[in-house]
């Protein structure tokens, strides 16, 4: 399986992921031409896809989805809540897929399993994407806070893209509003730095070959303080995985998923300020 992430950040997220002849789209939180221009510098297939698998119904997250699904021709799977938070915006005859908290749906060769998180929208999910040969990557963005649920979701995975929103300090003396502060920082926020390290040390294992710090505030934390974190927390641990930051504005160039452990026991410290 091949994962690219597309973009990830305040201002959008969307990843790639791609098994034999089957691609699915995980957020798309740009515009359709900005998403076909993301895949195509990336080698992807904006017109191979076989759906749009949301988390949530953010504009960061989900801006896209409407057009980009009529454009393509191709379902938008999401939890029942966020398909209603979409639903104004969705053009007629656009298809829908139902991803039930706990199940597991088809879309081409993907399984794609749907936990919940405490996020502050309709009915935010992580997912579980496992392709036809037991490849599993699960994505963790916008999940609030480490719930046992999350930790659960997160074990026993060939690749994570984990949230690393923020720096404690760094959002503490931030000119952000202290309602914003509260809200970022809170059990429906995001996860900082820390708490992604936390979760990190305790879900890892050895055959989690790639970890993926996605989601990083542009205000309130650095590629570097990010890396720096997960790494310390992960020293111990079973972890000999690649570890990557995600970038903003352009793709990261795609990682492949479920290759020999031995390729990737280097770290991959990749990414600007997002």
């Amino acid at each position: 399986m091949r994962l690219t992430v597309l973009g990830s950040g305040s201002r959008g997220n969307a990843l790639l992921l791609e098994s034999g002849p089957d691609a699915l789209l995980i957020d798309a939180g740009f515009s359709t031409r900005d998403l076909e221009r993301r895949m195509e510098s990336a080698g992807g297939r904006p017109f191979g896809l076989a759906g749009i698998a949301l988390t949530h119904e953010h504009g960061d997250h989900a801006r896209g989805a409407p057009g980009a699904a009529a454009a393509w021709g191709v379902p938008i799977l999401a939890s029942r809540g966020t398909l209603d938070a979409l639903a104004p915006r969705l053009k007629d005859g656009t298809r829908q897929k139902v991803l039930a908290v706990g199940g597991s749906t088809r879309c081409a060769s993907f399984a794609v399993r749907a936990f919940p998180t405490a996020h502050d929208a309709g009915e935010p999910l992580m997912l579980v994407v496992e392709d036809a040969e037991g490849r599993r990557v699960g994505i963790a963005y916008d999940v609030g806070s480490p719930t046992t649920a999350l930790k659960h979701a997160c074990r026993d995975l060939d690749a994570l893209v984990l949230e690393t929103n923020h720096d404690e300090v760094m959002l503490r003396s931030s000119r952000y509003p202290a309602s914003v502060r509260a809200r970022i920082a809170g059990r429906g926020g995001h996860l900082s730095n820390r708490e992604a390290g936390l979760l990190a040390a305790e879900v890892a294992h050895a055959g989690l070959a790639l970890l993926v710090l996605a989601h990083l505030s542009d205000r309130c934390n650095t590629p570097e303080l990010a890396l720096g974190t997960v790494a310390g927390a992960l020293a111990g641990t079973a972890f000999r995985g690649r570890l990557v930051v995600a970038k903003q504005d352009a793709p990261l160039p795609p990682l492949e998923v479920g290759a020999a452990l031995e390729q990737l026991t280097l770290p991959l410290r990749s990414g600007g300020r997002a």
